[in-house]
């Protein structure tokens, strides 16, 4: 049986169907960058303090009656209390005066029993201000995001079952779907709790959307340009979105604005759907060999080239020979698999957690929010042009370990950062300490540089010689038989 890549190679790689769905999947990441982050706008915390009624007092304790309290080495306003008002409108009254006549100190203070004034020099509003996410219900503003990802881990999860079932090409417009229909939805949330349902089920199609294109591009191109495509184009997709959302939140800035702006996009997404074509590869692992040639025939016509007679030589009767199901569990139910599985997983979970932690703490780069988001995307380009740079030409475990120990060196220095009052490093030690894990257990994954591809749990089985070989210094060559063209 010819292997897929062999089986097509009379397309070439870089004719008019792989250039139309290298940059149309790639464009169809870019909401996923403004919508991954939205959150650092939409539930950041502008200055507040106690709202203070209509009430007869001097201009003296109109300007004292809210506590100052020295935080980060600064005198601010006090975001949670007040002096008691019955108590300032007599001493007013009497015409005492604060600091002189009375000891503020020795005044019995209360909550914002009327509520919090929130400063509008950055935001018109946000979640914050909205649903009043701040002192006693403060805990309710980073809940925010994590059920926003709780959202993002079952999504990422049950996508991928269900790509597998009906097709990449269906989830991925579902996905995408669901991310414009529910950021609209979230515009007319009455309370948190509503807003936050509705970010869950956003979060279902936020990385289900991403994994999707990357797969179904995967797929579909072959050889350097789907290392092209799986390692910069769809990050650059990404990063794109992420460049975008600053500019969108400078000119938007009431929460339910930017959404209503945000879900926009995703209409001109529509006619995607006659341009792109589902996965050849999955619709020959479910046996649909007709559909299959009937897309790549089409493909020969855009890149003007005559396609053989019999594209995929049987490849219907390996469906039939084969009937065994393969599920998640399959990843760990062998030891030279499951090793390779928990290791990428490590790797994949250090990555993704360094990644969102440092991109969610922008405010610390600059005083501007919006300088600060478009600055921590701008730096990405740099990044991704680096990592195609390494995956064209580097070893994967190399590039991998010197990645994530170039991580962990930086996050190990921002402790020689001066800072003027207290110490707060542990999220970067942490972030740091588990890179440095990470790349160690790196040493025990097997080097995939210029080999095959495995396509199938069987072929992976072949690997079995792979797993230790920092310890052995061999590596058992891999069967090039049905196997992918070497990236």
């Amino acid at each position: 049986m010819t292997d897929y890549a062999g089986a097509i190679a009379f397309l070439g790689q870089w004719g008019r169907f792989q250039q139309v769905v290298f940059f149309l999947l790639c464009a169809s990441i870019v909401p996923n960058g403004f919508g991954a982050f939205t959150l650092v706008f939409l539930a950041d915390i502008p200055n507040h303090h106690c709202v203070v009624p209509d009430v007869n007092l001097t201009d003296d304790w109109l300007k004292s009656i809210i506590p100052v309290k020295v935080v980060n080495g600064e005198q601010e306003l006090s975001r949670c209390s007040r002096y008691r008002l019955d108590v300032v409108r007599n001493l007013s009254a009497q015409g005492l005066i604060p600091g002189r006549d009375v000891n503020l100190t020795d005044l019995e203070q209360e909550g914002c029993v009327d509520g919090w004034s929130y400063s509008r020099d950055i935001y018109q509003s946000t979640i914050v201000s909205e649903f009043d996410l701040v002192c006693s219900e403060q805990w309710k503003q980073p809940l925010t995001s994590t059920v926003f990802f709780l959202g993002v881990l079952f999504g990422s999860f049950f996508s991928g079952q269900l790509s597998d079932r009906f097709g990449r090409k269906p989830v991925l417009f579902a996905t995408m779907a669901v991310q414009t229909v529910f950021t609209f939805i979230q515009v007319f949330s009455v309370s948190w709790i509503m807003f936050t349902i509705l970010l869950f089920i956003n979060g279902l199609g936020q990385m289900s959307n991403f994994v999707a294109a990357l797969v179904l591009g995967a797929e579909i191109l072959t050889s350097n340009v789907r290392v092209l495509y799986s390692s910069m184009g769809t990050c650059l997709g990404f990063v794109v979105g992420y460049m975008m959302l600053p500019l969108f939140a400078y000119f938007l800035r009431d929460w339910k604005s930017l959404l209503l702006a945000l879900s926009v996009p995703g209409l001109a997404y529509l006619p995607l759907w006659w341009f792109i074509p589902e996965s050849p590869r999955w619709l020959l692992s479910q046996g649909r060999v007709e559909e299959a040639e009937a897309i790549v025939r089409k493909a020969s016509k855009w890149n003007k080239v005559q396609a053989p007679r019999v594209i995929f030589k049987d490849y219907s009767v390996k469906k039939t020979e084969s009937k065994e199901h393969h599920s998640i569990f399959d990843l760990v139910r062998k030891s030279s698999i499951r090793s390779t599985t928990l290791i990428l997983c490590l790797v994949s979970f250090t990555l993704t957690t360094g990644y969102y932690s440092l991109s969610f703490n922008t405010s610390q780069l600059h005083a501007d929010p919006y300088i600060s988001c478009f600055i921590s995307a701008a730096v990405e380009i740099p990044a991704y042009i680096s990592s195609w740079l390494a995956l064209r030409y580097l070893p994967r475990r190399l590039s991998v370990i010197c990645t994530l120990l170039l991580g962990a060196v930086s996050l190990f220095l921002i402790q020689l950062v001066p800072q003027r009052v207290y110490f707060k490093y542990l999220p970067y030690i942490t972030l740091g300490t588990l890179a440095v894990v990470a790349a160690f257990a790196t040493l025990y994954l097997p080097e995939s540089f210029g080999r095959p591809l495995p396509e199938t749990i069987q072929q992976m089985h072949q690997r079995e010689g792979l797993q230790f070989p920092c310890i052995t210094g061999k590596e058992t060559p891999i069967p090039v038989s049905h196997l992918d063209s070497p990236l």
